[in-house]
């Protein structure tokens, strides 16, 4: 769930700085006359300043095989509640599925810093409380841009308040959650280095991130087969999948 979640929410502080067109409307983003500003702030300060001087600096010193670990680990802490939404879902095996993962990594995988479940085949069923309001039904709402957290639209946003409710993580103390959060921020960032490029030359940067983030969402909710529609022209499947 989280690396889904932290991955699209810093996607959106890797842009550049670029003028920006007309504002146009959209129904998606009645908000944007507040989202902008926020957006500018997390590029401007918390990416230019923080987050991206940050993704260098553990790339450059994390040995992969260790990244691998803090990737596994991170991801193994969420499967409970990867778990409960598959099975909100109607997705009893990919419940099932989440659950024998959790177990087997916590126990032969070291606490889940080995993926020793996906060697055995168990392929890791990302879902989150979002997309569980969204298989019921409940529409995407207003388009938000969080401090420091980046895109998201009101159904998610409550989305992840409830994920965020779930054990194993609400038994980790606040130190706890706070690296863990921080980790998956970071290895999220640094994971986005290789499409900066795609996203720097993009007129409006904040559209781009905007039209992407929704197309994600659209992808994720149908499991990776969305209805068929006409792409943007500078949409890229690789950028989508590696948020």
């Amino acid at each position: 769930m989280y690396k889904k979640i932290v991955g699209a929410a810093l996607a959106f502080m890797l842009v550049g700085c670029a003028q920006v067109p007309e504002v146009k409307q959209d129904p998606r983003d009645p908000l944007q006359s507040m989202n902008r500003p926020i957006y500018d702030f997390n590029m401007d300060v918390l990416d230019a300043y923080i987050l991206r001087p940050a993704a260098k600096g553990y790339v450059a010193i994390t040995p992969t095989p260790v990244r691998s670990s803090i990737v596994n680990f991170t991801t193994n802490i969420a499967a409970p509640t990867d778990a409960i939404n598959a099975a909100l879902q109607g997705k009893p095996g990919d419940a099932g599925i989440n659950v024998a993962r959790f177990l087997i990594n916590s126990t032969v995988g070291v606490l889940g810093l080995f993926d020793v479940a996906k060697e055995m085949g168990l392929e890791h069923k990302d879902e989150d409380f979002g997309q569980t309001l969204g298989v019921w039904g409940v529409g995407d709402g207003a388009y938000l841009m969080l401090p420091a957290m980046g895109p998201s639209t009101v159904r998610n946003t409550a989305g992840d308040l409830v994920d965020n409710l779930v054990l194993p993580e609400i038994a980790l103390t606040t130190p706890q959650t706070l690296i863990v959060f921080a980790l998956r921020a970071v290895e999220a960032r640094a994971s986005l280095m290789s499409q900066e490029k795609l996203l720097n030359e993009s007129l409006d940067p904040y559209t781009f991130l905007k039209d992407v983030y929704f197309q994600r969402q659209l992808y994720e909710l149908h499991d990776g087969n969305p209805p068929m529609e006409e792409e943007p022209e500078d949409f890229d499947d690789d950028f989508l999948e590696n948020l």
